[in-house]
């Protein structure tokens, strides 16, 4: 962790119109440890693959190994695009750049959605996880989590970096708990992973369908989701060219290890069908071991959630910043979203995230898991699109982590995303699809108009090729 702490280079004065970048300050260890912390696969664990063992049961593992295998297809597109426009923006300045301002737009605001409704929805299992010490209200727990979060979230980066390695460290020890202790108890072989049942509401097993896993790819894709955070931080990382793909894809692999292995262990490990669909692991911690040993493993947890919360904010805030910076909203709210705090954090854009996520701490959890999955499929879609076209021009020449089997890897991508979305409920492609029309409008009346002065998508200077 050496690299996280290395000092940070003189800057060079800017010129008073300039845009304002971010300090790089972070090595490829230290973003891969906030990386982490934003997968947050022990709290994604606890916290979402629950929802997926209720409705897809034994078929929870198969579900996420294939989300797994899209993600490897995701994450080289975000690390072809990431070292070519190594920017805070994220996807939306990659797609911006290379398929266009317009799909730049709405790639923001679906990557706006997910940014702002994440944290909240992780930060609400907090409360499950205190109970073995203490009973506390979901909604008020989570909007205290994001609260605090907000705070840490003003401290320096480099600082962040130790903190959630910390956590972060933690939170691996529970789930590698979880692990150990679900496949030393286990009551079913390793057929059980493909067995494809679920328990009805009568406790009867019957039987997860194609298109019930499909469903379940959207969410499946949210649990290891958190990889993209290396493309927010690339503006703050050293020699982003190298270290944005390197984080990228070894954040994906250890993630998928820490998710998928203990979801294994606990669908071998469950008692009955019954128990797996119930999706209390701390239930099942518990039985396979001791009080005391559950009470850690969910200590541990509600740690995770909280390192979770603290990284999310970092990363939405530099969403924010950057949005910001490139002129998307009126003048009043570009100069506020951009101020930069006595640590180098954009302390406005931090509240910006942290209070409305507290807020929406208090909204149905279901609505929030819909829309979330159909924003994210909907988001790697159009990262997909701006993959396909990342070789055109001048960028074609443009040193950058290229991936293999391009383009049949974004095209094949395309096509199954497209697919996901059409299985998706309709509620929730309402509510999204509404969001994004009333963005298109804004786009459509304020924006365009303005397009010599707003929306002007800009790379920091000192990773533009010469």
């Amino acid at each position: 962790m050496t690299d996280t702490l290395r000092p940070v280079e003189n800057a060079v004065a800017e010129a008073p119109d300039s845009p304002k970048t971010l300090k790089r300050s972070i090595g490829v260890v230290g973003g891969t440890l906030l990386t982490l912390s934003c997968v947050t696969p022990a709290s994604t664990l606890f916290v979402v693959v629950p929802d997926l063992f209720g409705s897809l049961g034994t078929a929870t593992a198969l579900t996420i190994a294939i989300g797994s295998l899209l993600c490897i297809a995701v994450a080289f597109c975000y690390s072809e695009l990431g070292t070519l426009i190594p920017s805070a923006g994220g996807e939306y300045a990659m797609v911006s750049t290379m398929a266009g301002r317009l799909a730049g737009w709405l790639v923001f605001v679906l990557s706006l959605l997910v940014v702002m409704i994440v944290p909240p929805v992780i930060s609400m299992g907090t409360a499950d996880y205190l109970a073995p010490i203490v009973h506390l209200d979901p909604a008020m727990t989570g909007a205290g989590v994001m609260l605090l979060a907000t705070l840490a979230g003003l401290l320096d980066l480099r600082a962040n970096a130790w903190i959630t390695g910390i956590f972060l460290v933690l939170e691996v020890i529970a789930a590698g708990v979880v692990a150990v202790l679900g496949f030393s108890h286990s009551h079913r072989g390793v057929s059980s992973l493909t067995s494809m049942q679920v328990a009805d509401t009568g406790g009867h097993a019957t039987t997860v369908t194609a298109m019930l896993v499909v469903s379940g790819l959207a969410i499946a894709l949210f649990v290891t989701q958190g990889f993209s955070t290396a493309v927010y931080l690339s503006e703050e990382l050293e020699n982003p060219r190298r270290n944005v793909a390197r984080t990228v894809l070894a954040t994906l692999a250890i993630s998928t290890v820490v998710i998928l292995v203990p979801v294994a262990a606990i669908t071998m490990g469950a008692t009955d069908l019954k128990a797996l669909t119930g999706g209390d692991i701390s239930s099942m911690v518990t039985a396979w071991s001791n009080s005391a040993v559950g009470t850690f493993v969910s200590l541990c947890v509600a740690l995770a959630i909280i390192n979770a919360g603290i990284v999310m904010v970092i990363q939405n805030s530099r969403v924010l910043f950057a949005s910001a910076r490139d002129k998307a909203w009126p003048a009043p709210v570009n100069s506020a979203l951009s101020r930069l705090g006595r640590f180098g954090s954009p302390w406005v854009a931090t509240l910006a995230v942290g209070v409305p996520g507290a807020l929406l701490c208090f909204v149905n959890l279901d609505t929030l898991y819909g829309v979330t999955g159909v924003s994210v499929t909907g988001m790697y879609l159009l990262v997909a699109i701006a993959a396909l076209l990342s070789r055109r021009g001048h960028h074609k020449h443009t040193p950058a982590w290229r991936m293999p089997l391009w383009p049949a890897m974004p095209v094949l991508l395309i096509v199954v995303l497209a697919y996901i979305l059409t299985q998706q409920e309709t509620t929730y492609l309402l509510w999204t699809g509404g969001i994004t029309a009333a963005a298109t409008l804004y786009w459509a009346f304020y924006l365009r108009p303005r397009k010599t002065t707003h929306w002007v998508v800009s790379i920091p200077d000192d990773v533009t090729p010469e």
